[in-house]
């Protein structure tokens, strides 16, 4: 099985090279593409449809880790502020994206949402994520995550 076949259950075996770190609700993933440098994706322990799908408790933790994901993002890429975004109209699980968004963006598209920018950034290889390209960054936004929760 390819590990973006499922996602969680790669993060959970360990198969998923994009994971950054294993948060109390799930995994920090680094997105697959990399056009807002920083581009993180929040992963929960288990699959399930949406966040209401969550206990009360899960619910918190999930978001407050999503906002943990923010401040790591934050710290290491200094962004003009963090865009969260939980939809699930594509990949029909749980799943929070998390977008920097920078002062060097166009002004018409750092103001609208990120899914306005063209198609192309999501499959232009240029654009995805490259271990030689971004390494250095997945590791320093690695090392925030796991300072925040004391690995």
């Amino acid at each position: 099985m390819d590990w973006r076949d499922n996602r969680i259950e790669s993060a959970q075996n360990g198969t998923n090279p994009m994971v950054l770190a294993k948060m109390k609700s799930g995994f920090a993933v680094i997105g697959d593409t990399q056009f807002l440098p920083g581009y993180c994706v929040l992963l929960p322990n288990k699959a399930v449809f949406s966040l209401n799908d969550l206990t009360i408790d899960e619910r918190s933790q999930f978001l407050t880790d999503m906002s943990l994901v923010g401040d790591a993002i934050m710290h290491v890429c200094h962004p003009l502020r963090i865009n969260y975004d939980i939809l699930g109209n594509t990949d029909a699980f749980l799943h929070a994206h998390i977008f920097p968004r920078y002062e060097w963006e166009k002004e018409e598209r750092r103001k609208g949402p990120v899914w306005l920018y063209d198609s192309s950034n999501w499959y232009d290889e240029t654009k995805q994520f490259n271990e030689k390209k971004h390494g250095k960054l997945k590791d320093e936004l690695a090392n925030d995550l796991n300072r925040v929760y004391g690995k």
